[in-house]
């Protein structure tokens, strides 16, 4: 059966983050979106996780619940900062860890605190510990810990971002490379072009929402095909590429062989999808300076390179161009297609996925103002509590049902959204890009979505 789940968010424990981030609230709003599983985010921040111990339960599964409401099951996660120093240079990454009960939990926090890790002072902790190390301590504390690089290709935190010190897992986590079991697309890439880097043919690509307020729940999120809504098949599903691939390599067998289920027992469990925020949307997609307003194509910086014309600085290298530099396998290697709105490749065997513009974003547009206005929230209400979920009603609504809500503009936006028919500006160096349903003259628009970067489930 298929479960939708957000495995990156925050708590009100983590700096910028809104204050209205609580259990309630999240299950509410995961109701609203049609996430089925929800990661907790920061459970090493001891208020946050005495107050998910207070109202969460534990319910056999792995996963926990929200009594008054258990229609929505939550997974005890945690973004961790690794800033450090590795063979004589800087390193800093971003990476999640996922646990399958509250004395897992508790033994990874006794673990850092032991190593004088502060945990208390942001929900998203900066550690001196080495994302190897803190792979190994995870390991130690649960063998069936879920480790995975945060927003792989960020400049700044992720394993591929041009200024953590890394180009490639291997570097990074050396003899524990495999179990690093899958990388998060972050907003700023897709699952194809990850899909370019060889490393990750045995990694699950994931995608979450990074979210740090209520309506960002989902705005990326990943699709599971599990036998059981279970800890343990979520884990077989996300491990999975990783499993066969060693398997292969200690029996000299092809790792088709073992997927297929010839030798060793066939995989049911697996990640069939993933729902993903418009790459060029996110504020690192292309290379330049914003405070100088330079903007670069990757085929740009070969023609002009990466220093900046204005101040003579480096610029900010994009996560296009990154891409491009450390791909093994160009783009028309892919054989990407789409079909009806849905992304996918003829040559590998890779999940699906779809990029959709967040149904606030439409309605916003659709009335002229900004989606955090009530008017907004009241139409996206009305229009959740006659449809159902923001997924379901992006993906497959009629588009005439949505007409009798909303009226025909809003219903010509979901079409637009579906269609990818849009009008797209790539973000760079900190500065989001624009994602428009509708052309527009006006200026002020793409300006009032700079300033408000975080208000839409796919922003």
């Amino acid at each position: 059966m298929a479960y939708i789940a957000d495995l990156h968010i925050h708590s009100r424990y983590s700096r910028a983050c809104s204050q209205q981030l609580n259990v309630p609230n999240l299950v509410q709003w995961c109701k609203l979106k049609g996430i089925d599983l929800l990661g907790t985010g920061d459970f090493l921040h001891p208020l946050w996780l005495t107050e998910l111990k207070n109202q969460l339960k534990e319910d056999g599964s792995g996963f926990l619940t929200y009594p008054k409401d258990p229609s929505v099951k939550f997974l005890l996660t945690v973004e961790i900062a690794s800033i450090y120093s590795h063979k004589g240079r800087g390193r800093r990454v971003h990476n999640l860890v996922y646990l399958p009960d509250f004395s897992s939990a508790e033994r990874f926090q006794k673990e850092l605190l032991s190593r004088r890790a502060n945990l208390g002072s942001d929900g998203r902790p900066i550690v001196g510990i080495s994302s190897k190390d803190l792979l190994s301590l995870a390991l130690q504390v649960s063998d069936k810990a879920i480790f995975v690089c945060a927003h792989a290709w960020t400049p700044w935190f992720g394993i591929f971002g041009s200024e953590s010190g890394y180009d490639s897992l291997e570097e990074c986590f050396e003899d524990l490379t495999e179990y690093v079991y899958g990388i998060e697309t972050g907003l700023s890439s897709s699952p194809a072009m990850n899909w370019r880097i060889k490393e990750l043919d045995n990694r699950s690509i994931l995608s979450s929402s990074d979210a740090h307020s209520l309506p960002n729940l989902g705005r990326e999120s990943t699709v599971f095909d599990l036998a059981e809504f279970t800890y343990d098949n979520l884990w077989r599903a996300i491990t999975q590429l990783s499993v066969i691939a060693s398997k292969a390599k200690q029996s000299s067998l092809e790792i088709k062989e073992i997927a297929t289920g010839r030798h060793g027992d066939p995989r049911n469990d697996k990640v069939i999808g993933t729902i993903e925020f418009y790459p060029e949307e996110g504020k690192y997609h292309y290379t330049g300076h914003r405070n100088c307003n330079v903007k670069y194509a990757p085929q740009d910086s070969k023609l002009k390179g990466t220093t900046c014309p204005v101040c003579k600085r480096g610029l900010t290298i994009g996560v296009m161009e990154r891409v491009e530099k450390l791909a093994d396998r160009g783009a028309e290697e892919l054989g990407e297609i789409k079909e009806e709105g849905v992304v996918k490749s003829k040559n590998l065997d890779r999940p699906e996925y779809r990029m959709l513009v967040p149904l606030l974003q439409v309605i916003a547009e659709a009335f002229n103002t900004a989606p955090t206005t009530q008017k907004v929230l009241n139409e996206y209400k009305k229009l959740t509590t006659a449809l159902g979920s923001e997924i379901k009603i992006l993906t497959k609504v009629d588009i005439q049902e949505i007409a009798k809500i909303s009226g025909e503009r809003i219903a010509e936006g979901v079409k637009k959204d579906r269609d990818g028919d849009l009008v797209i500006d790539p973000g760079y160096d900190g500065v989001y890009g624009v994602v428009k349903i509708w052309q527009s003259d006006d200026e002020s628009v793409k300006e009032e979505k700079n300033e408000i970067p975080q208000l839409g489930l796919f922003d």
